[in-house]
């Protein structure tokens, strides 16, 4: 693909790990890192040498009351911890918060562990301290301790010791969304919609989605028992040999002459991929396909050069992108540059609920370019970005420092993608949450001008059966993508809802 990471304007990307949302297993979104080991070094030693205004370090001083109340033994450098933690958050995140309101969130965090005075261990305090501080802020800005710091790198590689399913929590169990394929648990069986009730003979109930999926990691070659819940049966239990999962981040079939590519999530290896699906297709095809549909759905995001890369793939030309945050220095744009992958092929983007973060990155700058027709449902409307600032010693902050906007000057918080065709499945989770339901979430932009959507019934569509798609409305088949395909079979949006129905206009 092209080479825009040459350009100056660009930096250094990874992936943030989003916990606690019931929107897929693992939510990722657009994050960055500012600081290398070195450079983290050289701004703890400096950070003592930067004075702070009187009212600030009086709260300062407050909590450091509190800490020296609760803490078992009061040790200078975990409070020099915070200090620094306190300082990036201030100076830091997308808007100006009262320092004021983070002393008090902090205290409330370490209130409201309920320990008797001089009864924690100084991490553990500090640690609910900043972690009530930061998540404080809004759904995705969070402390990671350095478990967590570790795990978020999982999803930029791509591969881990574990089972191979995707995941989300359900009434306090972990319900499968999929096995993926070749994997110990497609081996054995392992279906969607089961349910993990024990690993290893402890319950999941009361456990955290990430406290359950490190469970269920391993080292490779160690075995781990299930119990498993699925409708029709009795509960089941079953034994599985953990193995190296590399995560297929790209999938791709032909479906009569349209080439059909899914993108789960945008890990490292979407690029690269992305390139063998279509060199894939036009070796199956024998020549160039009728058109292509882009997958995008229950995508939750990821690395924000993939998905750059990704609608860069398919545009010549064009802002794709930019990036604003709380200082006007801080205002980054990114363009396409020459060279459409597909040849100017008719294309179709399908997006849901679930697609969120870098799936909107791209659906936006295909749209807003007139490259690719989007069909589905409305999008999660995630537009912040998270820069994840590694602490002196161990763990990290995962701190939103920005909001993206489309081509159109558009921010997609709250709001996100809006379909231009709306497939109406009449089966849409009921408790469905997008970004503008979560608690403390960031407010979208301006509105701009209502979009007129033409809506289809996903049932006047035909079901797309086999291969390894998604389906969004739990049949067989997929009639979503069977909408997808019949638009470019079409030819014309005025042909396909001509042929297939229009419901209406909203």
């Amino acid at each position: 693909m092209k080479g825009w990471r040459n350009s100056p304007q660009t930096f250094l990307v990874i992936v943030g790990l989003l916990l606690g949302l019931a929107l897929l297993p693992t939510v990722i979104g657009c994050t960055v890192s500012t600081q290398t080991p070195l450079s983290r070094v050289i701004e703890a030693v400096g950070d003592r040498l930067q004075p702070l205004p009187l009212k600030t370090e009086s709260e300062l001083q407050r909590f450091a009351e509190i800490y020296r109340k609760y803490a078992r033994e009061p040790i200078q450098d975990r409070l020099d911890y915070f200090r620094f933690a306190f300082k990036r958050v201030r100076t830091k995140y997308v808007q100006e918060v009262a320092d004021k309101k983070l002393i008090d969130a902090a205290i409330e965090g370490v209130e409201e562990s309920k320990a008797k005075p001089k009864s924690m261990k100084a991490p553990a305090l500090i640690e609910v301290a900043l972690d009530k501080m930061v998540t404080s802020l809004d759904p995705h800005s969070a402390f990671m301790n350095k478990a967590e710091f570790d795990e978020s790198f999982i999803h930029t590689r791509g591969e881990f010791g574990g089972l191979g399913i995707e995941v989300t929590m359900q009434d306090g169990l972990v319900k499968v969304i999929a096995p993926i394929e070749n994997t110990p648990a497609e081996k054995a069986g392992l279906a969607s919609g089961d349910r993990i009730s024990h690993v290893d003979g402890k319950p999941i109930k009361g456990l955290s989605l990430y406290e359950a999926v490190r469970r269920m990691r391993g080292l490779p070659g160690t075995s781990i028992q299930l119990m498993i819940q699925r409708v029709g049966k009795s509960d089941f239990e079953v034994t599985l040999v953990r193995a190296m999962i590399k995560v297929r981040a790209v999938r791709w079939r032909t479906v009569d002459r349209v080439g059909y590519i899914r993108v789960s999530r945008f890990s490292e290896r979407v690029e690269g991929g992305v390139v063998q699906a279509f060199a894939g297709i036009r070796a199956e095809l024998e020549g160039e396909p009728d058109g292509i549909v882009l997958d995008l759905r229950n995508n939750p995001g990821g690395l924000l050069d993939q998905s750059i890369a990704l609608a860069d793939a398919f545009l010549d030309s064009g802002e794709i992108v930019s990036v604003r945050g709380r200082d006007s220095g801080y205002h980054r744009a990114f363009g396409a540059q020459v060279g459409d992958l597909a040849n100017g092929l008719p294309m179709v983007v399908l997006i849901n609920g679930g697609s969120a973060s870098a799936s909107e990155i791209v659906a936006s700058a295909l749209k807003f370019h007139s490259r690719a027709m989007i069909m589905g449902r409305r999008s999660f409307g995630k537009g912040s970005v998270q820069t994840i600032i590694p602490m002196p010693e161990e763990g990290a902050l995962r701190l939103t420092t920005a909001l993206y906007y489309g081509p159109d000057g558009r921010t997609i918080q709250a709001r996100g993608i809006i379909p231009e065709i709306r497939i109406e499945t009449g089966k849409e989770p009921q408790n469905r949450r997008r970004e503008a339901d979560l608690p403390r979430s960031l407010p979208a932009g301006k509105r701009g001008t209502e979009e007129k959507v033409s809506t289809v019934f996903s049932k006047a569509c035909p079901a797309i059966k086999g291969g390894r798609t998604y389906s969004s409305d739990g049949e067989a088949g997929d009639r979503a993508l069977g909408c997808a395909v019949a638009y470019l079979e079409a030819g014309s949006k005025h042909k396909f809802l001509a042929a297939h129905g229009q419901a209406r206009n909203m």
